[in-house]
C-alpha cells in the first residue's frame, strides 16, 4: 500500500493546504486576511538564484528583483533530500521526502520566501524533481533515514519501474536511442516513479499542490524527457490554480539527445532551449555577427520555449558558458535579454573550483547569499539591471534596424522603443548606427545611466568599450530642443506630463507632437514616444518651456512608419513654473471631453487588477483588451480618472483580470452615469 497522500486529498482548497504545511513545520499561526492586491509582475525574466538559501531569495526579491523589474525567481527544489559529509550540490536532486523543510530553510522559511517575493511583484518558480527519488540511502536535511532507496516516506516499491517494466536487467538506462528504456529505467541509478499509474500520479500533484497553496506560481520539471508527456499532462491535471487564480506555469528540462525531441514536450509545458545557449557560446566565442541568423539556427520556437544562457549542469560539463569567461558571460546575457524571442533567464549561482562542489554551507545548510563571497551576482550587475529594465520597455517589438559591422559589432533596434550596439572585440570600436529612434539625448542603461547617447537624424555614432555594449531606450532620455548638435542654452524648463488613452494595433507606438521644439516643432519625425506599460493608457514626460502657450496633438506610428493623426482640432495648453499633467483621449477634442474618477471597492487575489469598461470610446467601447486600468494605491479601493465626452449618457461595468489575462465581469445589470458640461465628476461604487 503506498504511503503517498492519498488522491482524495490532491486538490485541497489554498488556505487549508498553506496552513496544513506551516502547522507541519512548527505550528506558526495564520492570523485570518481579507484578499488582497498585491504586487504585479514587472515583466517576464526569470531570476534563476541556484541553490540561495530561502533567507536570501526573499532578500533578493524585495531589494533587488521586484525594484529592477524581474517578473519571477527559479529557485532550486525544495523538498528534503540527501545528505552527505561531502555536501555535493546535486544532492538536492536526490529526494528523500517531499516535506517542505531541507537544505535551504525550513517550511516557514519557505512560506515567508514566496510572500516575500508576491509582496515585491515576483513569481516564484520551483525546481520540481518528480521522476525519481534518491540513488543513495543515508539520512536527509530534514532527519528522514532509509534503508532501501525504494521505500521512501512518500513511495513504496510498486511505485516504482521495475527490471520487468524496463525491459532490462540492471535497470540502469544503457541505450540513449531507446525511448522506452529513457522513460523507464532508472537515470544513474536513481528510482524511477511509476508515473503511468494515477496513484502515484496523485502523489506528485498532492507535493506540488502544498507548494501552490503556498503561493508557488509553477515549477521546472527536471529531467522531463524522462517521463512520457501523457504523464505529465495527467499530472497537470491534478494541479490547482495558483493564488492568483491561474494555471500555474509549467517549463521542463528535456536534454539534448536523440529521443526525446524538445518539440514533443510542447503538450505539456515550455521547454528550455539547451540549443540557444550552445548557438550564444559559439557566437560568443566566435563571430557575434553570426546572431543575425539565430531564429534559423535550429533554436526553439519561440512560443514554446525559455532561454538560458548556462545552468547549473552546464557551465560545469563545458557545453555553454559560465561567469569564468567574464566580459563575454556579461555580453552573452545582455544580447539574450535585448533579443526577442522566448522568455529569457538570469542565471546566478556559485563559484565553484570542482564539478561537484557545494555552495557555501554549515554542516550542508547553505548561508546565507553574500555577493563576491563564493557568490556570483550576475542578477545585480549594473550592466544586467540596466538590460531588464530595456526588454521590460521595448516589450513584444520586432528586431529592426540590425546592422555588422564586423565579426564583432553587431546593433539592433526593438521597433522604435530602443537600440544596442555589442563589441565583443578586444579593443574600443566607433561606428555610426542608423537607430529608427526619435532624435534626442537618452541614458546608456547599460552602466546604469553614468552616460548618455545622443541620437541625431535617426542616427548615432557610438563608442563601444572592448567586450562591452550600449543600449538606450525610449523611456530614459531628453528629446532634442531644436537640434541635437546645439548646447543647451540655459532656458528654463518644466516637466509636462502627457497621459493619453490610444488603443492600438500590434506594433503601433502613440507619440506627442507639437508648436515647440520640444515636441518635435510639428515633425512627426522629431515627435515625442509615449510608453505603453499602462496601456491602454500611454504616458511620458517632456521638458518644456516654463510661461509659454503651446499646442499639441497625438499620432499613432505602426511598424512601418506609418502616420495616423487624431482626428479632432489641435489641443492647447500653457505653462507656468510648476509641473502640469495633461490628460487625454485619442479623438476626444478637448473642449468636448470632461474628467470622470471611478472609485470603486474591490478585493483581489494575488496578481488580479480591476479594470473599468463601457460603452464609449474612452472607456474601450465594451472591448476588455481596451479596459482602463485602476489603480490599487488605496486598497482595496482601486481608482482612476478617465477623460470621457461631456454631457454624454455612458453605461459602464468593472472587470478583473489575473496574470494569465482571463476576465470576470462584476454580476448585475451595467451601470450608468451622464455627465454635465462642467468637470470634477465622481463615481463610488462597490463590486457586486
Amino acid at each position: 500500500m503506498s504511503r503517498h497522500r492519498p488522491p482524495g486529498v490532491v486538490r485541497r482548497t489554498a488556505s487549508a493546504a498553506a496552513a496544513a504545511a506551516l502547522a507541519l513545520a512548527g505550528a506558526i499561526a495564520l492570523p485570518a486576511a481579507p484578499a488582497r492586491a498585491d504586487a504585479t509582475t514587472s515583466g517576464d525574466v526569470i531570476a534563476n538564484l541556484w541553490e540561495y538559501n530561502w533567507n536570501s531569495v526573499a532578500a533578493e526579491c524585495a531589494d533587488v528583483l521586484g525594484p529592477g523589474g524581474y517578473g519571477a525567481v527559479w529557485v532550486a527544489p525544495p523538498s528534503e533530500s540527501l545528505k552527505q559529509s561531502n555536501y555535493y550540490w546535486w544532492d538536492v536532486y536526490q529526494p528523500y521526502s517531499y516535506e517542505l523543510s531541507g537544505r535551504f530553510g525550513t517550511a516557514a522559511q519557505f512560506a515567508s520566501m514566496v510572500d516575500a517575493c508576491h509582496d515585491a511583484g515576483v513569481k516564484v518558480y520551483t525546481d520540481a524533481v518528480i521522476n525519481h527519488t534518491a540513488a543513495q540511502t543515508g539520512t536527509g536535511y530534514r532527519g528522514t533515514t532509509l534503508t532501501n532507496k525504494y521505500d521512501t516516506p512518500d513511495w513504496d516499491p510498486g511505485d516504482f519501474h521495475t527490471s520487468a517494466e524496463c525491459n532490462d536487467s540492471d535497470l540502469i538506462i544503457d541505450d540513449w536511442s531507446n525511448l522506452s528504456e529513457i522513460q523507464n529505467c532508472e537515470l544513474l541509478g536513481l528510482p524511477d516513479l511509476e508515473t503511468e499509474d494515477d496513484n502515484v500520479r496523485s502523489g506528485i500533484a498532492a507535493y506540488l499542490n502544498e507548494q501552490i497553496a503556498l503561493g508557488v506560481d509553477g515549477f521546472r520539471v527536471d529531467a522531463a524527457k524522462h517521463i512520457p508527456v501523457a504523464d505529465l499532462n495527467a499530472i497537470r491535471a491534478k494541479l490547482d490554480d495558483t493564488t492568483s487564480g491561474a494555471d500555474p506555469y509549467v517549463f521542463q528540462e528535456v536534454y539534448p539527445g536523440s529521443a526525446p525531441a524538445a518539440s514533443d514536450y510542447y503538450a505539456s509545458g515550455d521547454v528550455l532551449d539547451f540549443t540557444y545557449a550552445s548557438r550564444m557560446k559559439s557566437a560568443f566565442q566566435g563571430n557575434v555577427s553570426d546572431l543575425e541568423s539565430l531564429a534559423s539556427s535550429g533554436i526553439l520556437t519561440p512560443a514554446n520555449s525559455v532561454s538560458f544562457v548556462t545552468n547549473h549542469d552546464t557551465e560545469r560539463n563545458g557545453l555553454h558558458m559560465s561567469y569564468k569567461d567574464g566580459d563575454t558571460y556579461r555580453l552573452a546575457n545582455i544580447f539574450q535579454l535585448a533579443y526577442k524571442w522566448s522568455t529569457p533567464t538570469v542565471y546566478s549561482g556559485f563559484e565553484f573550483s570542482s564539478s561537484d562542489q557545494a555552495p557555501p554551507n554549515s554542516g550542508g545548510f547553505v548561508t546565507d547569499t553574500t555577493c563576491g563571497s563564493g557568490w556570483y551576482c550576475l542578477q545585480r550587475d549594473a550592466a544586467i539591471t540596466g538590460m531588464v529594465k530595456w526588454h521590460n520597455a521595448v516589450g513584444s517589438a520586432a528586431v529592426t534596424n540590425w546592422s555588422t559591422k564586423s565579426s564583432s559589432v553587431i546593433g539592433f533596434a526593438r521597433g522604435t522603443g530602443g537600440y544596442v550596439a555589442i563589441n565583443n572585440g578586444s579593443s574600443a570600436a566607433t561606428y555610426t548606427f542608423a537607430t529608427g529612434m526619435a532624435d534626442g539625448t537618452y541614458a546608456n542603461v547599460v552602466d546604469n545611466g553614468g552616460s548618455t547617447v545622443t541620437v541625431s537624424g535617426g542616427n548615432a555614432t557610438l563608442t563601444l568599450p572592448a567586450k562591452g555594449a550600449i543600449a538606450f531606450y525610449d523611456g530614459a532620455f531628453t528629446p532634442c530642443d531644436t537640434s541635437c548638435e546645439e548646447p543647451d542654452d540655459g532656458t528654463s524648463t518644466v516637466a509636462a506630463t502627457l497621459e493619453e488613452y490610444a488603443p492600438t494595433a500590434s506594433g503601433t507606438t502613440v507619440y506627442v507632437v507639437g508648436s515647440i521644439t520640444a515636441l518635435g516643432g510639428w515633425d512627426t519625425s522629431k515627435a515625442v514616444p509615449l510608453s505603453s506599460s499602462g496601456y491602454p493608457l500611454w504616458s511620458g514626460a517632456v521638458n518644456v518651456p516654463v510661461n509659454t502657450a503651446f499646442e499639441y496633438k497625438y499620432i499613432k506610428k505602426d511598424a512601418s512608419g506609418n502616420v495616423t493623426w487624431e482626428s479632432n482640432a489641435n489641443r492647447t495648453a500653457a505653462t507656468t513654473t510648476s509641473a502640469l499633467t495633461l490628460a487625454n483621449s485619442w479623438n476626444l477634442a478637448s473642449a468636448s471631453a470632461t474628467d470622470l474618477t471611478f472609485r470603486v471597492d474591490a478585493t483581489t487575489d494575488w496578481g488580479t487588477n480591476v479594470y473599468v469598461v463601457g460603452s464609449v470610446a474612452s472607456l474601450g467601447s465594451w472591448n476588455t483588451a481596451d479596459a482602463i486600468p485602476l489603480s490599487s494605491a488605496s486598497y482595496p479601493a482601486w481608482s482612476r480618472t478617465v477623460i470621457v465626452p461631456r454631457s454624454t449618457a455612458l453605461a459602464y461595468k468593472y472587470i478583473k483580470k489575473d496574470a494569465s489575462g482571463n476576465v470576470t465581469w462584476e454580476s448585475g445589470t451595467n451601470r450608468s452615469y451622464t455627465t454635465g458640461g462642467s468637470s470634477g465628476y465622481t463615481v463610488n461604487d462597490t463590486w457586486k
